[in-house]
């Protein structure tokens, strides 16, 4: 059974939003339910489907660490 590269980077994307997901909640100190909420708001949710900049190859923590610092709007 082949896989092809689309899948598995759709796969590979759909596992970093759910580690993203959970690093926020944890740093924010919110439940997983809010944390989904404020990433699928966050720009680096759009950055990450877009495939901007190469971003979605990046370490889930720095990403979450990242998104809670330069988006603290969504934190209020």
């Amino acid at each position: 059974m082949a896989v092809d590269k689309k899948n598995l980077k759709r796969i590979y994307i759909t596992h970093l939003e759910e580690d993203i997901i959970k690093s926020i909640a944890i740093m924010a100190g919110i439940d997983n339910r809010l944390a989904m909420k404020k990433y699928y708001m966050s720009k680096l949710c759009s950055q990450i489907s877009n495939g901007e900049y190469g971003i979605e190859y990046m370490d889930h923590k720095y990403l979450a660490n990242d998104l809670i610092e330069n988006e603290p709007e969504l934190f209020v």
